[in-house]
């Protein structure tokens, strides 16, 4: 009977606790991918976003682009920046820390915006 009990306790907490989770916060964790292509260049980029403890979050970004000059693509360059992120709980957004740039989640969608640029979670 004792171990009924304490299952259906943490079945409770359990429950409890999923009806508290905030989908915009878990959706943020993971791989999100954006490209662009414009007269003067093509980029491509990756963002990894890993959760930390509380509400901390570091973010990897890979970017990979081509300039273009008189319609020819040039050779491939690399670059790779890590970003340091705090959630905000009430607007469900990432506010990078160094450079200040705002992380809007769009869980339904499936999407993040940082600034006007739309990434996609794969």
């Amino acid at each position: 009977m004792k171990t009924l009990k304490t299952m259906f306790v943490a079945v409770m907490v359990a429950s409890l606790a999923a009806c508290h989770a905030d989908p915009a916060r878990e959706f943020l964790s993971g791989t999100f991918t954006s490209s662009s292509t414009g007269e003067l260049s093509k980029a491509d980029d990756t963002l990894i976003i890993e959760s930390l403890a509380s509400n901390n979050f570091l973010l990897h970004r890979r970017t990979g682009y081509n300039l273009i000059r008189r319609g020819i693509s040039g050779e491939r360059h690399y670059e790779r920046e890590e970003w340091q992120a705090i959630y905000d709980e009430s607007t469900k957004t990432l506010s990078e820390i160094k450079k200040g740039k705002l992380i809007t989640t769009y869980p339904d969608s499936g999407y993040i915006l940082i600034g006007k640029r739309k990434y996609i979670k794969k």
